[in-house]
């Protein structure tokens, strides 16, 4: 910075006051001054900058890797709020720690960034007491059980599973199995896989249908057992609602390998998965699809409305996801197996 004031013959201050815009100076000046820093190779220090603004203009995406990995959905989850991040003049880095990791506590401590976006959460998620404990700023993508006075954007998973079911029964379908994530992710109280097992049943009775709901790992050959298991068990079933993509390719398999066509023999269809998975298989996959730029977008928004805002209001939003119509469902077979 020093060689900078030298170059443009200014005052050290006029080019700290050029860089981080504390106080006006003309536009002369300050072109002649990003003229000395181009002559130069003048770049300025992120972190440099953050210690004397103490602002960092740096947030970090809070997304511990699941048993399943990181698939294309979550990928896209992630690229969207970088590119919201980024829009907004701030940098995003992401954080892959466990859920119940003590280096949170020692991160959030060093002042390296201003502020987190968390994911994956879970109803009692012990990143949300910590950030409240230590009242750093954060934003959900998700929420907990009691997310009373924290900002959040989410899948309405209620409205969600109705339009799956709903949309089964309009075709004709009585019998509608569902295909969870693994029984671990619903005893550590993962909010999506918690949620979406209750609103089937509910959506199923309200339906006045005949359902079955359980839980698979998050893999192809597990996708593959468990459905031989569910029609072994149930014959009778004509479709099924998975939210679990990993399995997917599992399923599509064993189906095959019965000799049945879909969705001739049975309807299939993914749930909170994105196109980009849906359009990988043969048939193309029927999907309840998340707006995932809107909710990186706004978990971003709401994060940086914290940041920069004044009145600290704590905005709350549920998004549908939205039914797209593919390959994979079809009208009920009238005649039996």
């Amino acid at each position: 910075m020093v060689d900078v004031a030298k170059r443009a013959g200014v005052a050290l201050s006029t080019v700290s006051y050029a860089l981080n815009g504390t106080r006006p100076i003309s536009e002369e000046t300050r072109q002649r001054i990003y003229a000395a820093m181009e002559e130069l190779g003048y770049k300025p220090h992120a972190l440099a900058r953050g210690l004397a603004s103490k602002r960092s203009k740096i947030i970090a995406l809070l997304f511990p890797t699941p048993e399943r990995g990181l698939g294309l959905t979550e990928l896209e989850f992630v690229t969207s709020a970088a590119e919201a991040a980024r829009n907004n003049g701030y940098h995003l880095v992401l954080w892959s720690l466990p859920t119940d990791s003590s280096e949170l506590r020692q991160l959030l401590q060093q002042g390296l960034v201003d502020g987190v976006l968390v994911m994956e959460v879970h109803l009692n998620d012990p990143r949300i007491e910590l950030l409240r404990e230590l009242e750093f700023p954060f934003s959900m993508i998700g929420r907990s059980a009691d997310s009373s006075g924290m900002s959040y954007v989410d899948i309405d998973f209620e409205r969600t599973t109705q339009l799956a079911v709903h949309y089964l029964a309009e075709l004709g379908h009585r019998q509608i199995g569902f295909i969870n994530h693994s029984q671990e992710a619903f005893a550590a109280g993962y909010g999506p896989t918690v949620r979406v097992a209750q609103h089937f049943d509910e959506a199923i009775a309200t339906a006045q249908l005949q359902g079955v709901s359980t839980f698979c790992h998050d893999s192809v050959s597990a996708g593959y057992e468990m459905f031989n298991q569910l029609l072994t068990e149930h014959p009778s079933l004509s479709a099924l609602i998975v939210m679990n993509e990993r399995a997917m390719s599992g399923i599509i398999q064993a189906v095959s390998e019965r000799g049945w066509s879909i969705p001739d023999d049975i309807s299939l269809i993914s749930l909170v998965s994105s196109a980009r998975v849906a359009e990988m298989t043969l048939p193309t996959l029927t999907t309840l699809e998340p707006p995932i730029a809107e909710l990186g977008a706004l978990g971003v928004d709401l994060l940086i409305q914290q940041l920069e805002a004044h009145d600290r209001e704590l905005p709350q939003a549920l998004l549908p996801c939205q039914l797209v119509v593919r390959g994979s469902t079809g009208q009920v077979r009238r005649t039996e197996r």
